[in-house]
Formats: C-alpha cells, structure tokens, sequence
C-alpha cells in the first residue's frame, strides 16, 4: 500500500506544499501508488484572500482541480474536525455531508487563520468582514444597496476599526467605491478607528506615504480608542464617543486555526504552534505546519514569520518539500525566508511598497500601485496547470523575479 502524505487546508501554504510534495515525488521517481498526496479543503478552488478588500470579491478565486490533477496530488472535499496524532488519522465532515477518516504517514497543516472576533456587544450581529471569500461578497452587497436607502450622513459614514494592514486597505479602497455606488456628488465619510496610532504597526518608515494618502483620500482617522459596540446604526466608542453610521467592518487582528491546538499545546499568543527549523511540529514527530499556523523563524536575526500570503507560500514549499522528505528518509532543509516587503495599497493615492524588516521604502504613489498589481494578479496565484511549470513553483529555493 502507498504511504500518504496529508495536506489540511486548501489556502496559499497548502497549495504550494502540494506542488512541493509532488516536486520532490518527481525528482525521486515516485508515483502515487508509492506516496499518495492528498489536499483537503471544502472547496477546490484557491481564495485569494489578500485581494478580498476590492470590489467584486466572487471573482478572486483560482480553481485547483486541474491543477493537482497535473500534479497527481488527490483533493477531497471537507473539513477536518479532529486530528488524533497518536492514531495518525484525521476524521473529516466532507462537503457533501458525509463523515470521512483519513490515515497519514505525514501531515501538513495549513488550514490558516481566521479574524479575531472579541466579545463586543453587537460585533457578530452588525459588523462585516473582509476575513474569508463570504464576508466580503456581503460587504460587496451591502455597498451596492446603500444606494437604495435614504441619503443620510449615516448612510453615507463607514466606520473600518483595526488601523492595521487590511484596515488601511480597506479605509483607502472605500472612497472610490462609495462613489461609484453613491454619485460622485455624494458626501462620503470613511472613518478608521484604532487602539493605538492608525498605521503605526508598519513602522516609522511608510508613514510619511500612509498619512499622505489618507489625507488625500479624505479618510478620517481616529486613533487611541477602541470600539465598546456596535449596533444597527452604528458604533460607541470607548470614550464613549457616538458615530451613526450604516457600515461597520471589522479587520482588527488574526488568530490560527483552531486546529493547531489539536496537534499541539505549545501555542504562542495568536494560537500558532512552535515547530522546529525544517517546520516539524514539536512533540508532534509526523506533523509539518506552514503558514499562519506555525510561529517559524524565518532568519538567524530572530524574525518570526507573519500571517501573510507572502510568508505562507514560501513556507509552504519547505512544509511540503520536508513532509515528503522526512517520510522518504532525506534531508530535510530548515525554512529561511531572507528577502521580506510589503506592499500596501492605498485606494486612488496608490501604494507604498518596502523591502527588508525595517520597511524601506522603495515605491509609492502610482509606482507602488504598479508593483501592487503585479503582486496581486500574478505573484499569488497559483501557476497553470502545466506540470514542469507547476513543479518548478514548488521549489523551496525559489524566487520571483
């Protein structure tokens, strides 16, 4: 009977650790009845997640079927419910409503990260979301419509609260989109309310170009006081502070996946699990974790990966690369990621873009909006369903560029 190397989760660690795994099968003359490679996911498609604050979400999805079928990597249907590493199977609801086990040799964790949502009255109830594919589609809807209510300052006022990396984009994209939807005549309020300083945590260097462009676009910024709640028409800050308002989204902070705490009881503070330089789980010696699962160094500088696309697809590869590798009896490589940017878009003012740790700024304005469309409709992507192509994407020491 073949081993089996299991992949749970479907986003960008998942995607590239299966064009890992089926790299390495390849160079080492393995067929799938010696080493079956299975991706779960509940759907067979790639959402491009970092795209979700832009208009039409429905369409920022890549399929995966032909893909992993040019790979030989098998796609079930389903989310895993529980991991019993001790048996080495997982039990899974499949999309279709039935219960499946699954057996591994090796397991892949990759099942990510979803928005932090705390108890704050009224937050599940009235606010949305850009987290996953379905949040923004009905934040997308709820745009649309406003037009078909009263014109009101309400109406017309967004609150965004997180002053972070997907709260400025968002805050940015909205004046556009609101106008479209509105009338450009319309008096549009975009309001970004944060803890702490709004854009702070991406450091003193791309400030300068956050502040400008939220100057430019008209977006008001309110930092140094959370949300206490939220309601129908709007929210009550925590100095007690009333803004009437008929949008609120949410984008403030990330946690992993429950299911890390399944392979593992070291968790750090955003649920990740500790895993060791080749990115095996500790104490768990068959399971791999890759993306915003797994709290890796991604250098000797003490740099620790962040729960980003970028740091999720390299990981990826080397979770991929080393699952296959460890079950085959090889070497396995230590992840290193050296070269880290960023790239933040700004709505209509267009993007500031930085390299290195420190964020040096190196584009921004229309400059930086085209780097910032590069990355969004061809970097992140998953390669076409060519099969030298797609296993050369799964090379862990590859690089764009």
């Amino acid at each position: 009977m073949s081993k089996k190397v299991l992949i749970v989760g479907g986003g960008f660690a998942g995607v590239w650790g299966a064009l890992a795994a089926a790299r390495l099968l390849d160079q080492q003359g393995k067929t799938p009845a010696d080493v079956e490679v299975t991706l779960v996911s509940p759907d067979p498609a790639l959402h491009i997640r970092p795209r979700l604050y832009e208009p039409a979400p429905e369409t920022m999805s890549a399929p995966l079927l032909p893909l992993l079928d040019t790979i030989g990597v098998r796609f079930v249907a389903g989310s895993v419910a529980q991991i019993r590493t001790g048996a080495q199977e997982v039990d899974l609801i499949a999309t279709d409503g039935g219960k499946l086990r699954l057996p591994y040799d090796r397991l892949l964790l990759t099942t990510g990260s979803k928005l932090f949502r705390p108890p704050v009255p009224g937050l599940e109830e009235h606010a949305f979301s850009v987290d996953q594919l379905a949040d923004a589609i009905a934040l997308d809807r709820h745009l649309a419509g406003l037009a078909a209510l009263p014109d009101t300052p309400a109406r017309n006022t967004v609150v965004v609260v997180g002053g972070g990396f997907t709260g400025l984009e968002v805050a940015t994209e909205l004046p556009l989109r609101l106008r479209k939807v509105l009338g450009a005549g319309a008096k549009i309020s975009v309001i970004l309310v944060d803890t702490g300083e709004v854009g702070a945590g991406l450091g003193v260097n791309p400030r300068p170009a956050i502040l400008e462009a939220l100057e430019s676009l008209g977006v008001q910024c309110l930092g140094g006081s959370g949300v206490a709640s939220i309601d129908a028409g709007g929210v009550v800050t925590a100095s007690g502070q009333r803004i009437d308002a008929a949008t609120v989204i949410w984008t403030a902070g990330m946690r992993a996946s429950s299911l890390a705490a399944q392979v593992s009881s070291s968790l750090d503070p955003l649920g990740r699990v500790e895993v060791t330089p080749d990115l095996r789980v500790v104490g768990a010696d068959h399971v791999f974790a890759a993306g915003d699962v797994a709290r890796a160094l991604t250098d000797d500088q003490g740099h620790y990966a962040l729960m980003s696309c970028q740091h999720a697809i390299f990981m990826g590869r080397f979770g991929g690369h080393n699952a296959v590798a460890d079950l085959l009896g090889l070497p396995t490589l230590a992840y290193r990621q050296l070269f880290y940017a960023t790239c933040l878009d700004l709505g209509e003012w267009g993007a500031v873009y930085t390299e290195g740790w420190d964020r040096q700024v190196k584009l921004t304005a229309a400059a930086g909006k085209d780097r910032k469309r590069e990355i969004n409709t061809v970097w992140i992507y998953p390669p076409a369903p060519d099969r030298a192509a797609a296993l050369a994407a799964g090379d862990p020491m590859f690089t764009f560029g």
